[in-house]
């Protein structure tokens, strides 16, 4: 009898100590640790914040948005040095410490059938720990449906390197759609977009290319050509002024066109 409640004492402790450990453990923050070589998107290529809200890690930069509990956009550079296939042990999610009113905790996630979607890939940030680890900031993840995150958006994710690989550097600028009538989950109300962008540059001055794209938030075996549109349908849907600090007349020749001449899908 006495060996019984023992047993039944450690189990219960077994218990209570897995949910302490699932519901309040945080990991250490992903600092940047000194000398940490950057590989930022240049200032004249930043899109503006519509939320005053800009955080700039050392391998990216993000614009967040408390009311979706997410970013409304993340942008970072891509180099053929960059795409490496180090093996990286997956760290844990954490809130991001530099985003003033703290982003989302990872557990809003949890049964909410959502996965938890990256913005910018970790798979393109497996050259270092560093960038690696931050990537797995919940400032730099939405709501996505796991058909959609493994199929069609994963597709984007890997043309994208093939591209990096076949021309070179690339400035990269996603996000999903932020409306007010979107699903929610958790406790915080992390909004769940219905579609999601993603912008490629390469080059620049008037030998710059760009290709931007809009698709919905959903599986589709459809060409990812059938999804590329002019970023300014991107900017009316989202308020973004994505390249803000580039010449007018740049702006509106590359930002009006639809253009995938060059670039080989």
């Amino acid at each position: 009898m006495k060996n019984r409640i023992i047993y039944a004492l450690l189990i219960a402790l077994c218990v209570i100590g897995f949910w302490l450990f699932e519901n309040f453990y945080t990991p250490a923050t992903y600092s940047n640790p000194n000398g940490t070589r950057r590989d930022l998107v240049q200032t004249d290529f930043l899109p503006n914040s519509t939320t005053g809200e800009v955080v700039q890690h050392a391998y990216y930069t993000l614009s967040y948005s408390e009311a979706h509990e997410q970013a409304e956009w993340v942008a970072y550079t891509l180099k053929r040095k960059h795409l490496t296939y180090d093996d990286r042990e997956r760290p844990y999610f954490i809130e991001d410490p530099k985003v003033k009113t703290k982003s989302a905790d990872w557990r809003n996630y949890r049964g909410s059938g959502y996965d938890r979607g990256h913005l910018l890939p970790a798979g393109d940030r497996r050259f270092s720990e560093q960038a690696y680890n931050e990537t797995f900031y919940t400032s730099n993840i939405s709501p996505q449906d796991k058909y959609f995150n493994a199929g069609i958006w994963n597709r984007l994710e890997q043309k994208v390197r093939y591209w990096c690989k076949k021309y070179g550097n690339l400035i990269v600028v996603t996000g999903g759609i932020l409306k007010n009538d979107l699903e929610e989950i958790g406790s915080e109300d992390v909004d769940v977009p219905r579609t999601f962008y993603k912008i490629v540059l390469r080059g620049n001055g008037e030998r710059t290319q760009v290709l931007a794209f809009l698709i919905p938030a959903e599986e589709s075996q459809e060409p990812l050509q059938n999804f590329v549109v002019p970023v300014d349908e991107i900017e009316k849907k989202t308020g973004i002024d994505f390249f803000q600090n580039q010449p007018e007349a740049w702006q509106s020749v590359i930002e009006s066109e639809v253009n995938d001449n060059g670039w080989k899908f």
